[in-house]
């Protein structure tokens, strides 16, 4: 008679969890190392109801997987590590308040609270009906692989500037007061080409048109190869026949090798790939792009070219085009 197979426990089971203190003589440690609190804490009312908050990257020894933000002690949000800013709303007019930032690991322990900063919401504006005018001459500079600075000539509105809100692509990353025509952005990626454009923002919460876009190449990495995004993109929208065409030129990238195609992104998101019909052209590169969209659409475009080992290389600065009718 076949005698049952025995079912032998083993103290060291593979699929024992690794927050179990004592497996297999081993130890697994339990991560109790807090985060450092974030430095660099700013605020500023964006409107008589909501402040505008801000700080830099904390450090942990595991990783950092969030943060929160505190009003006089109390939690009034969250945003992901990859944030460092964001807006409390439904606040009152006139009204000191304080704020801290705290930082989270995967682990759950949260960092001592940041140092707190005051900040105080102003009064009702009166009726504000118009926008600020849009920032002027944004100048800057690369300071380094990971800092750029920018400066520009101030907005004005019927009532008062509060903020200027700063750009990367369609993204806002950082926001500065009213009183102020510059800033520094850190925690940028070495040997990458950014744009950068400036908006206005009054008490009303109405923001100005964008200033016209800056394009910042942070310094390479030391040793790091060249860089492989096209330069010099320009952007025209026009119209032909019924169809809104979108005419693109720029200069290919020196990779060392043949460009046989390139991707076109538009808002975001790969829309088309630009595939040579016979040679590929050497020097300056153009390509038309049919709009289906209606006259008055904004579209937000950038290329990156495929390189010779089969790879897309960077980037090339971002262009905004609004269709013609």
């Amino acid at each position: 008679m076949q005698r049952p197979h025995a079912r032998t426990a083993s103290a060291c089971s593979a699929t024992l969890l690794l927050a179990a203190l004592t497996a297999c003589g081993g130890t697994a440690e339990a991560d109790t190392q807090k985060p450092t609190a974030p430095e660099g804490v700013t605020a500023q009312a964006g409107s008589a109801t909501s402040v505008h908050v801000m700080w830099e990257q904390a450090s942990d020894n595991k990783g950092i997987t969030g943060y929160e933000v505190y009003r006089e002690g109390r939690k009034a949000g969250s945003v992901p590590a990859t944030k460092r800013m964001t807006d409390i709303d439904g606040l009152t007019a006139s009204t000191a308040y304080t704020f801290t930032v705290r930082a989270r690991d995967a682990a759950g322990n949260l960092s001592a609270p940041s140092t707190a900063v005051p900040v105080t919401t102003p009064a009702p504006t009166p009726t504000d009906a118009e926008s600020p005018t849009g920032p002027v001459k944004l100048r800057g500079k690369a300071v380094n692989g990971s800092t750029v600075t920018l400066s520009w000539g101030g907005s004005t509105d019927d009532v008062k500037v509060t903020s200027y809100d700063i750009y990367q692509e369609d993204s806002r990353i950082h926001s500065v007061p009213g009183t102020r025509t510059t800033a520094r952005l850190t925690g940028l990626r070495p040997g990458t080409v950014y744009t950068f454009t400036v908006r206005a923002r009054d008490a009303a919460e109405k923001s100005s048109p964008d200033s016209d876009p800056l394009d910042l190449t942070t310094a390479s990495a030391p040793g790091a190869p060249a860089g492989t995004a096209p330069t010099g993109l320009r952007t025209e929208a026009a119209t032909e026949g019924r169809e809104s065409v979108i005419d693109l030129s720029w200069d290919q990238p020196d990779t060392g090798g043949t460009i046989p195609a390139y991707q076109l992104y538009l808002n975001g998101k790969l829309t088309t790939t630009i595939v040579w019909g016979g040679t590929p052209p050497t020097g300056r590169a153009t390509y038309r792009l049919t709009a289906t969209d209606p006259p008055g659409t904004r579209y937000s475009l950038k290329i990156r070219a495929k390189l010779p080992d089969g790879t897309w290389g960077d980037f090339s600065a971002q262009r905004t085009v609004v269709l013609t009718g």
